[in-house]
């Protein structure tokens, strides 16, 4: 088994090579010196520093550029991060390289509201999976991403509505220990955001919007290519902004919300009530079948042209899309990706949720806004825990 004991950074400049490496690829002494504004002599010191740590080494001549050739650096082949990523009805693990390419990986579904011993046991056992496939017994970090508030800081969950039994919670400490490494935690949607600026349809993308439609609905919001947690933690949780002024109760206790109209649990809710009343033929086929629905039965039955079905799906992205109009004449994004388990429902949704984002927001600022679908899937939560804690670990 290959042992990932490197040490850390140990200066904002080494720090910045490693970033480098890990998003542009193995680069030579001269690239890294031109990037960085530094000297060659500057470069090769660090670089030379950071071998001893074990984070990067050098890997060869480079392309000659006329005159002596520089050699190439690139990170140690030897970098091991995880990332877990945990849903309401579901989770993924992954192992990846120091790069963030995903070397294996794990899904299960699992229920949050079983709190957070059983929930993370099966995730550490799912990591262990996964550690054990790629033949490494050591990580150099974990990062975790889970569907509620995080005090980012403290490494706790606080208040989640979905998640009985969590708040306070110490996930990030009892994580490192099992695994003893460091670990982050922050919210799943935040998690997923940096994924999709990472390695998704948001690479490179400097203003946008992650919109999460999964049991319940969460947005990350990326400024001038930073994520933006807001002062406590609780920026982009626009699933209790409120909709209408009457409606189901959420599970904030608060009634109208978006997620309480449109989340996947309201979908479910409002599928069953659709089949039982004998509206929907297909979706009452789907319940006597399974005996309960899910959001996705609401796309089975769309691609079967129930009405009430197609419906449903346009009450839902009318909401979503009333809520991102707001979003969109306040932050002006540069492009909006929606992601979550919901988003299986597809092009209807999206295509609802795009007119009215469309219709109700201003010209100049949707002029020339995206919205597209995230095209990561459960690798998103897995790439963008490991690019958390990847940036941390590669801080000094």
């Amino acid at each position: 088994m290959r042992h990932s004991l490197a040490g850390r950074a140990e200066s904002p400049m080494q720090a910045r090579i490693l970033a480098q490496l890990r998003d542009e690829g193995a680069l030579s002494k001269a690239q890294l010196a031109d990037r960085l504004q530094v000297s060659r002599t500057t470069v090769a010191a660090e670089v030379a520093r950071l071998a001893e740590l074990g984070l990067a080494q050098e890997a060869g001549p480079a392309a000659s550029r006329g005159g002596r050739r520089s050699t190439l650096v690139d990170l140690s082949p030897d970098i091991r991060f995880v990332g877990i990523s945990i849903g309401a009805t579901g989770m993924s693990v992954g192992v990846t390289d120091g790069r963030l390419t995903v070397l294996a990986t794990r899904h299960r579904t699992s229920d949050i509201r079983q709190g957070p011993e059983i929930v993370l046991a099966a995730a550490l056992e799912l990591v262990r999976e996964v550690m054990a496939e790629v033949g490494v017994d050591q990580v150099m970090g974990a990062g975790i991403g889970v569907p509620g508030p995080v005090d980012f800081n403290r490494g706790v969950s606080v208040s989640p509505p979905i998640m009985p039994g969590w708040d306070g919670y110490p996930v990030r400490d009892a994580v490192s220990r099992e695994l003893g490494c460091p670990v982050m935690l922050d919210n799943d949607v935040n998690v997923l955001a940096v994924g999709e600026q990472h390695a998704g349809v948001a690479k490179g993308a400097q203003d946008f919007l992650f919109v999460k439609i999964g049991t319940g609905i969460g947005c990350g919001i990326v400024i001038d290519g930073e994520l933006y947690r807001g002062v406590n933690g609780c920026a982009g949780d626009i699933g209790h902004i409120r909709v209408e002024d009457f409606g189901p109760t959420c599970a904030c206790g608060n009634t109208g919300c978006l997620e309480a109209f449109s989340g996947g649990a309201a979908l479910a809710r409002d599928a069953a009530t659709a089949a039982r009343s004998g509206r929907s033929p297909a979706l009452a086929a789907l319940l006597s079948e399974k005996g309960e629905l899910s959001a996705a039965d609401v796309g089975i039955a769309v691609s079967q042209g129930d009405a009430q079905a197609v419906q449903l799906i346009r009450e839902s992205g009318r909401h979503i899309g009333q809520v991102l109009a707001g979003l969109v004449s306040f932050f002006n994004p540069g492009l909006i990706v929606i992601g979550g388990r919901v988003t299986g429902l597809g092009h209807a949704l999206l295509a609802e949720i795009r007119g009215v984002t469309y219709r109700r927001s201003l010209p100049l600022a949707t002029g020339n806004l995206p919205i597209v679908l995230s095209e990561l899937g459960d690798e998103g939560g897995v790439i963008g825990a490991a690019r958390m804690i990847s940036a941390s670990v590669y801080a000094p």
